[in-house]
């Protein structure tokens, strides 16, 4: 019995989004990139875009990834000033 049109596009469907999934730039290679001074921009250019940013008084906090898996920057005046991160493969 072969499978159906619809069956192998749903297959292929999802074969792509697993890989497409697996393609992040949360990675270690990226955290050891980071340094104390680097703007907001081209902590962006490594990450991509933040989860989410807060601003409390003169830092602005942004994380990449979520509570398992994830990276946290400080910056005063568009500089990194402090970071970590958790769980980066």
């Amino acid at each position: 019995m072969r499978p159906s049109r619809q069956t192998l596009s749903i297959t292929a469907l999802a074969a792509l989004a697993l890989l497409l999934g697996g393609c992040t730039k949360l990675t270690a290679a990226n955290y050891e990139r980071l340094k104390i001074g680097m703007s907001y921009t081209e902590v962006k250019a490594l990450f991509g875009d933040p989860s989410g940013c807060s601003d409390l008084l003169t830092v602005k906090t942004c994380t990449w990834g979520d509570e398992n898996r994830h990276v946290t920057v400080n910056f005063v005046a568009d500089q990194v000033v402090l970071f970590n991160g958790a769980n980066l493969k």
